[in-house]
């Protein structure tokens, strides 16, 4: 339930980041130009440029923890193969401390040891699930698919509708969107809705803000 909770938190950080960066480009662009074409070219170049990149880092940095957790296994392992009785002695002393006794503490360590020694202390001593070890291939892919999602919304609203209809309309649907997932952020983490959206909103329409009044220098200034 962790794992999946974790998932659906990072997709919901995901689609938000591509909501966010795509909508302040081609908001920002939209501030200088009117070109569908230009719009057009931008927004999938930022969309390109931003799941890459978040499916590249998310990449990065789950293969570290991979890594990182394979060799406390690794171990893990050898220390129960070369010193099994102080293992145990440690994995009860574990146990106790989140409040069983020491009879029940030391009965539970020797049963939990004779089924599965490794499994025990990894998720008693280490916090790790060896069976649920994330991949990080996956996790690139989930990035990558969220982020992609996330920023269609401002790229469609941006140059489907006529050009009086584009900005208003792109302003309109990536706030209600963010709204959206400012909500599922908190319903997933258990956090106060109102600031979550309030957050949410807020930064997405300062992104936009920002970046429209520099593009609108930028084009006036005819760069």
């Amino acid at each position: 339930m962790g794992t999946r909770l974790n998932w659906l938190r990072a997709a919901v950080l995901g689609a938000n980041d591509g909501i966010v960066s795509t909508a302040g480009l081609v908001v920002g662009v939209a501030g200088a130009t009117t070109d569908r074409g230009t719009l057009l070219t931008a927004g999938l170049a930022g969309l390109l440029a931003g799941s890459l990149s978040m499916a590249a880092g998310e990449y990065v940095s789950v293969s570290s923890q991979r890594a990182s957790e394979q060799a406390a296994l690794a171990l893990e392992r050898r220390e129960l193969h070369d010193q099994p009785q102080a293992e145990l002695a440690e994995l009860a002393g574990l146990l106790q401390a989140r409040g069983l006794s020491e009879e029940v503490a030391r009965e539970a360590a020797e049963q939990l040891t004779e089924r599965d020694a490794l499994r025990a202390h990894a998720r008693v001593e280490l916090g790790i699930d060896p069976d649920a070890l994330t991949n990080p291939w996956h996790a690139a892919g989930a990035s990558f698919l969220a982020f992609t999602v996330g920023a269609l919304l401002p790229l469609l609203a941006m140059v489907l509708p006529s050009a009086g209809l584009r900005l208003p309309l792109t302003v309109v649907s990536v706030l209600a969107a963010l709204v959206l997932t400012g909500w599922g952020s908190a319903r997933l983490g258990a956090a106060p809705v109102g600031a979550s959206v309030l957050r949410m909103v807020s930064v997405g329409a300062l992104a936009m803000a920002v970046t429209y009044a520099a593009g609108s220098l930028l084009g006036a200034a005819g760069v």
